[in-house]
């Protein structure tokens, strides 16, 4: 159900686009990037609020009590995700959620946001919110078909051409993994844990991410940020099972050595995929400074959930409970998902390492080994919707 941090953002897609395909009516020019959100509950902006027997959910008070609206959106927090704060730095506005699109909508067009609450590298991860035979969440196999799917009708709607110019030039920031330690590997009941030792298991996770990763390619992907795992032994749902209350140093050392094999393994792909870019976002320092040092970010808790809910079972900040005084003052906001004002943190070192290595310029245009065309718009330029609750794809 809930992503860890390592998850922080989820897979970001940066794309500029041409408007290559015939028949395209009233095609507008705009200079804004389109972003694609790939990940779990750090980024899910209410994809699960479609599934509905899913338990991994948050459409209800107090989630959302920090956003604009005021009201739960499906987001795992009491604001914003990661993935809006850097959609913000890019220009543009939150992309909806994959599960409210028709695939004939204009939308299409513009970014979307596939991120599901429960999701990981790996299919059995979360495989306790299936219900009645039926999968209650969008794993990231899932996921990478429905961006197949919003390519096909980008296709339909611009033409081949222009639709491979958006994938070919956009930045696909990756931020899953956290699901398969905290909701699989770890946990006792579940087969992955029994099965493999660890080092088993990133061989598994590894191989699973080659091939994913290539499929991506396939589908048009160049440059690829994958995030790495945070320091998944310090939050509040994994702090609680030690004898003190600190972290979990074996868990955190499993996330170090994740990052590694990542690490290698985008090198790798680097080398054997002609015109790949794929590097590895260093997520585990910046979450272990909100973490090591609150103070120097204006945090006065780093241990505990704002909730309190660290303890109950599922962790997440039901309407029964009891919020902190000052929510700015927590990086915690139930016992997995950071807060709104943590997020904001995170996000600002994100953008700026992306910055540094030349994936952005400063005023939030993508830069890619090409020169990057401009995004068309159809029928009006109409932009992508930011309702809560739009009508169900069919």
């Amino acid at each position: 159900m809930a992503a860890a941090l390592a998850t922080v953002v989820a897979v970001l897609v940066v794309a500029m686009v041409t408007g290559g395909g015939g028949g395209v009516a009233a095609v507008v020019i705009s200079k804004k990037p389109v972003i694609y959100i790939f990940g779990d509950s750090m980024s899910d902006v209410g994809n699960n609020n479609y599934l509905l027997l899913s338990l991994a959910k948050s459409d209800y008070p107090w989630y959302g009590v920090d956003y604009e609206t005021g009201f739960p959106t499906g987001r795992f927090t009491n604001g914003r995700t990661i993935g809006d704060i850097m959609a913000a730095k890019f220009g543009v506005p939150p992309p909806p959620p994959f599960l409210s699109l028709y695939m004939t909508d204009d939308e299409v067009l513009g970014g979307v946001n596939f991120a599901s609450g429960g999701a990981g590298l790996l299919n059995e991860t979360g495989i306790y919110f299936v219900s009645h035979g039926d999968v209650q969440y969008l794993s990231f196999d899932n996921q990478i078909s429905s961006f197949e799917e919003i390519k096909n009708a980008m296709i339909a709607k611009i033409g081949k051409k222009a639709a491979e110019e958006v994938v070919n030039g956009a930045i696909f920031q990756v931020g899953l993994g956290s699901n398969d330690y905290i909701n699989n590997f770890l946990r006792p009941f579940m087969a992955d844990g029994i099965v493999y030792t660890h080092e088993e298991f990133i061989g598994l996770l590894m191989d699973t991410m080659d091939r994913q990763l290539t499929r991506l390619y396939d589908l048009g992907a160049r440059n690829v940020w994958f995030s790495g795992l945070a320091p998944l032994g310090c939050i509040p749902s994994q702090r609680v099972l030690s004898d003190d209350g600190e972290c979990l140093d074996d868990v955190n050392a499993y996330a170090v050595q994740f990052n590694a094999a990542a690490k290698n393994l985008l090198e790798r792909l680097n080398a054997k995929l002609p015109g790949a870019s794929m590097s590895l976002a260093d997520c585990y320092s910046v979450v272990m400074e909100l973490i090591e040092h609150p103070q120097k970010y204006g945090f006065k808790t780093s241990h505990t959930s704002c909730c309190d809910v660290d303890t109950t079972v599922g962790g997440l900040c039901l309407p029964t409970a009891q919020l902190c005084d000052d929510r700015t003052e927590f990086v915690f906001w139930d016992a997995y998902h950071t807060s709104d004002a943590a997020n904001q943190v995170i996000a600002d070192r994100l953008y700026a390492d992306m910055v540094s290595a030349g994936a952005v310029q400063g005023n939030g245009n993508a830069t890619t080994a090409s020169t990057p065309a401009p995004r068309v718009v159809v029928g009006g330029g109409a932009s992508p919707s930011t309702h809560a609750a739009p009508p169900p794809k069919p």
